[in-house]
């Protein structure tokens, strides 16, 4: 992608407003045809999945898709507030495009994660795109990590009334889930999946090993909610150390790569265990990965 332009400020949505949108709705496309994906919906199976298959993945894309651009739109109007208000006025937005998804799937949790991180990261461009500032995979996760400074103190250790799998996680075993990630900036992205990506891309890899590789590298370093939930911390200790293994056999290059992710794929399904938020992650590197290096 070539480098996105920062314009003057404009009541009219520019060029660049647009194309990142888009890209983003395209990263959402990007994972779920990424194929074969252990335990996660993908164009061979469903996963360990029996109320989602790829049609709903592509409804909820759509669905999401239409409200990116009003998530860099409410960046931009917001430039000049302070970060620290940025989250509280953004909620309403939020759940909008979340109900949409929902309206889309008929009710199928497909991408709830991703509106969550899409519309940071969209707001985040509008944000700083507006004050014309450099546009990149580290400003805007920096961006990111401001707009959520205090939320996991706010919303998991002080006022956790233990009414969502996220915060039972929390409350039991400390794990931040997606909330985590933001306000850490997308640290695992930035500091590991995103560089993985550009190495393997650099080395010759074709982009489904870069991106299989990167997903394999945010199963194993990930404490990824979705699974814990699933399978409780032993499954995703067994997902985390299974995935490192894999990597650690030359990841998903070839045909021995493939045939040890189908057999990764099988043994997740067995168990039950889909990691819906490393999926999340892979979606955001490859977002980031669009933007200048």
């Amino acid at each position: 992608m070539r480098s996105l332009p920062v314009g003057p400020a404009s009541c009219t949505p520019q060029p660049e407003v647009n194309g990142f949108a888009h890209t983003a709705y395209r990263a959402l496309l990007v994972e779920v045809n990424l194929t074969p994906k252990p335990g996660l919906v993908d164009r061979h199976n469903n996963g360990a999945h029996r109320d989602m298959n790829i049609g709903h993945f592509y409804r909820s894309a759509r669905a999401i898709g239409i409200w990116l651009p009003r998530f860099i739109r409410q960046g931009r109007d917001d430039a000049c507030r302070p970060v620290a208000e940025q989250l509280l006025r953004l909620r309403p937005l939020g759940l909008a495009c979340e109900n949409h998804m929902f309206q889309a799937t008929g009710g199928v949790n497909t991408h709830k994660g991703s509106v969550f991180s899409l519309g940071l990261l969209c707001t985040a461009f509008g944000r700083l795109s507006q004050r014309q500032h450099v546009i990149d995979a580290t400003s805007l996760c920096v961006e990111v990590a401001a707009m959520c400074r205090g939320l996991v103190t706010r919303e998991l250790q002080q006022h956790n009334a233990l009414q969502t799998a996220g915060q039972r996680l929390y409350a039991r075993h400390g794990l931040s889930g997606a909330r985590g990630e933001a306000e850490s900036g997308f640290e695992r992205v930035i500091n590991g999946a995103l560089p993985l990506y550009r190495q393997r891309l650099n080395a010759g890899c074709d982009e489904q090993t870069a991106l299989m590789d990167s997903l394999l590298w945010l199963m194993a370093n990930n404490d990824d909610t979705n699974v814990a939930s699933r399978g409780g911390i032993d499954g995703l200790r067994w997902l985390q150390q299974r995935a490192a293994e894999l990597l650690a056999q030359g990841g998903a290059q070839g045909e021995p790569g493939i045939t040890h992710l189908r057999r990764f794929d099988a043994e997740c399904i067995t168990r039950n265990l889909s990691p819906g938020g490393s999926a999340d992650l892979l979606i955001v590197t490859w977002l980031l990965a669009q933007l200048p290096n």
